[in-house]
């Protein structure tokens, strides 16, 4: 039903490689918010606007239940090793079938089928029993979920159903593992380094427990589906009056992932009883996102992000499936992500049906020569459209899922 001309294959693809040349490092999407604006308005969507933090939102069918969200993240990472990259990360390259590029496969990709998916829906006549909204955030990278709770709770978009176009290399996820950040600070007392003895090395001490956190990872609980949660330290810092004292601060970072059954509360015992049992000076607390928008809007978010699955039986997820096979005469995957999606705020804290589907491969985010495979990108167009039909009907056909499906 929405199947894409060539031309249409080829106007989807130059609208990726205008998203992959349009810079949108975290906290600097302004100039590809304004390009998707654009972009969203040629498709024939009348309600287009940006909130206050700077999402991109747009609506089909304002007002209208049950309400059906496609969300994608237009930030990025920043390139650390630009020598490592054989194609230039801002530049769409295409070769053998591929477009090559920063963000090109997280999420850049889905942004542009997502956009061709509504001017599909809107170009075939069909009226949505619903309501179908696009809401492209900010800061997903570095604040996974934030952007999506000020949409919710601030701006009032509140979806009965939500799709996450996250890569899913054209499978459906249904959850994943949360996370904890932590930060661990040990204390000691400085003295010259020519008389070590004279003081306390707080490194020391440190190593003593990063040695009783490695011991610990491999002891943490698992689920059949999330798998087993872990634990890893990601950065070291510490502190003296010169490189010729004794260190008397030492603060390291972990990353905590949580699978299912596990929460903030339990890694932070964890943690605890590794400083009890070494007998070291030291603390751990939550650490803090502190962030403003390229709007200017502030906000504060403690790095608490909690693991969530939707059930396999659930409708949502059955729905999808069935579409998916319609379209592509292959019945799906239905997997989880490895990482971290905004679902972490719409289905482990706001309890809204959630799942994820997108093109590109998750292994090769935030990648050397990243890329996605463009006849995925092509395809994806058409099965959000597809999607948004089934799920929420169009005219006089019952939509698969009908109602509040919380």
């Amino acid at each position: 039903m929405f199947r894409l001309t060539p031309k249409e294959q080829s106007d989807l693809t130059n609208l990726l490689v205008q998203l992959v040349r349009t810079r949108s490092r975290s906290g600097k999407e302004e100039q590809l918010a304004q390009l998707l604006v654009s972009e969203l308005n040629k498709a024939g969507i009348a309600d287009v606007r940006v909130d206050r933090m700077g999402n991109v939102v747009a609506r089909i069918g304002a007002g209208r239940r049950p309400m059906l969200l496609f969300n994608g993240h237009m930030d990025t990472v920043d390139v650390t090793d630009r020598a490592a990259w054989q194609h230039d990360p801002w530049m769409g390259e295409v070769a053998n079938g591929n477009l090559y590029g920063l963000g090109s496969s997280d999420m850049k990709a889905s942004l542009a089928a997502m956009v061709f998916g509504a001017k599909k829906l809107i170009e075939s006549g069909a009226r949505l029993n619903g309501e179908l909204v696009l809401a492209f955030v900010v800061q997903e990278e570095p604040c996974e979920g934030m952007a999506m709770q000020v949409l919710v709770e601030q701006e009032g978009i509140r979806p009965d159903m939500v799709i996450l176009g996250e890569p899913t290399h054209m499978q459906i996820c249904r959850g994943q593992r949360g996370r904890v950040e932590m930060r661990v600070d040990t204390r000691g007392r400085s003295g010259h380094a020519a008389r070590p003895d004279s003081g306390e090395n707080a490194i020391y001490a440190a190593m003593r427990l990063i040695f009783g956190v490695e011991l610990l990872s491999g002891n943490l609980a698992n689920d059949r589906f999330l798998g087993p949660g872990s634990l890893i330290v990601t950065q070291i810092q510490s502190s003296a009056p010169s490189r010729n004292a004794v260190p008397d601060r030492c603060w390291f970072y972990l990353d905590r992932r949580l699978t299912l059954g596990e929460n903030e509360t339990r890694a932070m015992a964890e943690i605890q009883s590794v400083i009890m049992r070494e007998g070291v000076p030291a603390t751990v607390e939550i650490t803090e996102f502190d962030g403003v928008s390229y709007t200017g809007y502030p906000f504060r978010k403690r790095e608490v992000f909690p693991p969530w699955a939707l059930p396999a039986e659930h409708p949502l997820v059955q729905a999808a499936v069935a579409t998916l096979r319609q379209v592509t005469e292959k019945r799906p995957e239905v997997t989880r992500w490895d990482f971290s999606t905004d679902g972490v705020y719409t289905m482990g804290q706001a309890q809204i049906p959630t799942i994820g589907f997108g093109p590109g491969r998750d292994d090769l985010a935030h990648t050397p020569d990243e890329h996605v495979r463009l006849a995925d990108v092509h395809l994806a167009a058409e099965i959000y459209a597809q999607l948004a039909a089934d799920l929420l009907g169009t005219d006089g056909r019952q939509g698969i899922v009908s109602g509040s499906t919380t």
